[in-house]
């Protein structure tokens, strides 16, 4: 079931949250709203679930218009046939996971037979049938996390959206409940839309991401396309650490090359023909991406300040005539505070970002 949204504004006084705003949710996926507090990703789930009235646009969910500005259609939150799930999971402490999860359907008069069966397959489904007479105070927070999605879910809705739910977790279980959340999905093939500031948690979860900044998506694709190929400086450091700097780019035959903006223009790697036409370009590598080699390679002279073995890798600090880089190198690699290195990288693994005024 898919999700669209036409021009969507929304205002609160003098300050505009959602900022004309067109997307498409695909049907049977994990959409991933990210960004940072104040963004608009909450309200405009909010507005889709109905809970928010927006001051513009359309909304549609699978082909149906919810909500038109224009047209005066408003259709309520129960009518939408929408579960959500909160980051207060909101279980009522007096009543038992089955009654907890059975609360939507008596609201929705459904019968006791079809109640018990709907309850019981959930709980099943979310790995708390031998739990459904237990009280909800006995629960831990991830049992309790499973308890609302288990009650959005007993409802059978056509979309799940959830909203920051993994935010009251500790970092352990928020890793687990991931990992269910994702199995769970794919098992139903639900359509779900998830609210969260957290990098690793849409990296991880998302199938598409969409990233918000000040009431509009800059960017959205597939989490590997957004980490590796940022389209703007906000997107490269917002998701995760980036190692960005000005280059120069020069011909070499045929081809481009790019030279990191030193006096000495260093060279980097071989440049790429879409890379051609940028105004005033700067270089995004991650810290897995450069490669440290012997000084004297060709690259980037750098100079080890810190290394910390964190395991399966080294997080090093190099002093270079670009400033500070970041890197990451395998744990097995033995690197010391004080080596004379040359970091190298290879072209894919730079992204361009141009970063000329639009």
């Amino acid at each position: 079931m898919s999700i669209e949204i036409r021009g969507l504004v929304k205002r609160y006084g003098d300050a505009v949250v959602i900022d004309d705003l067109s997307l498409r949710f695909a049907p049977g996926r994990i959409s991933v709203l990210l960004g940072p507090s104040g963004c608009g990703k909450t309200t405009t789930l909010r507005c889709i679930a109905g809970l928010e009235e927006p001051d513009g646009g359309r909304i549609l969910i699978a082909g149906e218009c919810v909500f038109d500005a224009g047209q005066g259609v408003n259709v309520p939150p129960e009518r939408r046939d929408i579960g959500m799930v909160f980051q207060s999971y909101a279980i009522w402490p007096h009543m038992t996971v089955f009654e907890n999860v059975a609360l939507p359907l008596k609201a929705r008069r459904t019968s006791r037979d079809e109640l018990v069966q709907r309850v019981k397959r959930t709980l099943d489904t979310v790995g708390l049938g031998a739990l459904a007479a237990r009280s909800a105070t006995h629960l831990s927070g991830g049992q309790q996390q499973r308890v609302a999605l288990a009650r959005c879910l007993a409802s059978h809705p056509r979309l799940i959206l959830l909203d920051e739910p993994l935010s009251n977790l500790d970092a352990k279980l928020r890793v687990e409940m991931r990992a269910e959340i994702k199995a769970l999905q794919r098992k139903l093939g639900a359509t779900m839309l998830f609210v969260t500031h957290d990098q690793e948690e849409a990296l991880s979860l998302a199938d598409e991401v969409f990233l918000f900044d000040r009431g509009r998506v800059v960017q959205s694709g597939a989490p590997r396309e957004l980490y590796f190929q940022p389209r703007s400086r906000f997107a490269a450091e917002f998701l995760g650490k980036a190692n960005l700097f000005p280059v120069r780019l020069g011909t070499a035959g045929s081809g481009i090359e790019v030279r990191a903006r030193t006096d000495e223009s260093i060279y980097l790697c071989a440049g790429t023909s879409a890379w051609r036409d940028l105004a005033d370009p700067w270089a995004m590598v991650r810290p897995e991406g450069w490669r440290i080699a012997a000084a004297g390679e060709v690259g980037l002279p750098a100079t080890v300040t810190d290394t910390t073995f964190v395991g399966d890798r080294v997080m090093v600090r190099a002093d270079t005539p670009l400033g500070e880089q970041l890197v990451i190198a395998s744990g097995n690699e033995t690197i010391d505070a004080g080596a004379r290195v040359s970091l190298t990288v290879a072209t894919d693994r730079v992204q361009l970002i141009d970063m000329a005024p639009p």
